[in-house]
């Protein structure tokens, strides 16, 4: 009896048709929690600009969670420009750092699609 060699083989006691179903699934879901996480990243960051340029109470729950959030996230890029105006050195530095979780996970999200 020949060895069968169609998408019904058998690879560990699975069909590979099986095993690239649930790899694709589980890839799918990665690439979805590598999204959520880089975009509420990004998120927090922009929010962050927003109250502090709109000058936002910093006394205020709202503000002081998400400005807790935002200075992990900023991840050096807080101080890389030094303008005089202090509103804007936090547009412009936690800018940046909202692009670059947007670009990173951009590129991570490729890459896991190109594993499934």
């Amino acid at each position: 009896m020949a060895e069968d060699v169609s998408t019904e083989a058998q690879e560990g006691g699975m069909p590979r048709a099986d095993l690239r179903r649930t790899r694709a699934r589980v890839v799918g879901v990665l690439v979805n929690v590598v999204r959520w996480v880089g975009n509420v990243g990004a998120a927090l960051l922009v929010i962050h600009v927003v109250f502090t340029v709109a000058g936002a109470n910093p006394d205020n729950g709202i503000t002081r969670f998400v400005a807790s959030w935002a200075e992990p996230l900023a991840l050096g890029f807080q101080d890389l420009f030094m303008p005089d105006d202090p509103k804007l050195a936090v547009a412009v530095n936690y800018g940046v750092a909202a692009l670059f979780w947007l670009i990173a996970t951009s590129m991570a999200v490729r890459i896991l699609r190109a594993l499934s």
